[in-house]
């Protein structure tokens, strides 16, 4: 960076992208001559893509004993700038904040040049993104007293909580609960599993497994055991009525011996980290059955469920 702004980086790096030849690069207008020959003339090249990853700092206060000042340390200035200008331009330029659409925009690139959509897609994850990171360093500096929530809109779901209520899905559920056979999940079906998730999360680490039957949100039976099978025979115990169109979670993979059991019942939505291929095909002979693999290191510590 010093050697193409001919600046040297100071301030213990607090300053080194904060420059005109970077963001006059990325904020100049190609198609007015007026940017165009005030580039030249200063020697600003402009800048077609921008990939940034901001610095941790949701990650760096969750963690226990971070003090104000590493946590003041960790709040990005250089990033947000260049991500805001990029997005601000994004008729021309092409901005990732998500690792996630690396792979998607290099398929673009070798196609040709990334498309107008993309490009407007990239800057309203950048939006997103940025207004979430400073309202998570609002919400730490304001100690409880603000609070800032956003998210990108994951599914519109086919009515809400009662027929006549509309309902969206936003933020990141569908890749900690990642739907792999049924129908779409409706609102019941994400405030169940939340809730299942939830209580599955407190037995995750445990050496056993531990298999919990759920109804409208109450937890109906939990069982631990040596297998997922001897977990769900003794969940099923506590009380055989409710599991009827319920929910059921494992900790363990899914096996076949399990997915016998279960099959003999009408459930809504089955949870597990993974499942075994005959298992799965099984459980996938039923079309209304909802499977949904769980991927408990995707959940994120207690922070807005925003892009970024």
């Amino acid at each position: 960076m010093s050697d193409y702004t001919g600046f040297p980086e100071m301030l213990d790096g607090r300053v080194k992208t904060l420059h005109p030849k970077i963001h006059g690069g990325l904020l100049g207008r190609r198609d007015l001559p007026e940017h165009v020959r005030a580039m030249r003339e200063h020697g600003i090249e402009p800048i077609d893509l921008v990939a940034v990853n901001l610095y941790p700092f949701r990650e760096t206060i969750a963690r226990p004993g971070t003090t104000l000042a590493e946590a003041i340390e960790q709040i990005d200035i250089g990033g947000p700038s260049m991500l805001r200008s990029a997005a601000k331009n994004h008729a021309q330029v092409s901005v990732i904040v998500d690792p996630d659409d690396y792979e998607p925009v290099l398929a673009e690139l070798r196609a040709g040049g990334v498309t107008p959509e993309t490009r407007r897609r990239l800057a309203l994850k950048v939006f997103c993104a940025t207004a979430c990171y400073d309202g998570a360093i609002a919400d730490y500096l304001g100690q409880g007293g603000t609070f800032h929530w956003g998210g990108r809109k994951a599914l519109d779901m086919r009515y809400g909580e009662n027929p006549h209520q509309a309902a969206a899905l936003y933020g990141d559920f569908l890749r900690v609960a990642e739907p792999l056979h049924g129908k779409e999940l409706s609102y019941n079906n994400v405030v169940d599993i939340d809730a299942a998730l939830a209580l599955a999360e407190e037995f995750r680490r445990g050496p056993e497994a531990a298999v919990a039957i759920l109804k409208h949100n109450t937890p109906c039976g939990v069982g631990v055991g040596r297998d997922p099978l001897e977990a769900w025979e003794r969940a099923y115990a506590t009380d055989p009525e409710s599991p009827f169109g319920g929910i059921v979670v494992s900790t363990h993979p899914w096996t076949l011996p399990l997915a016998r059991a279960v099959d003999e019942l009408f459930t809504e939505v089955l949870i597990a980290p993974d499942f075994e291929p005959d298992a799965l095909e099984l459980l996938r002979r039923k079309k209304a059955r909802r499977i949904v693999r769980w991927h408990p290191e995707r959940r994120r510590r207690r922070r807005p469920p925003c892009a970024g």
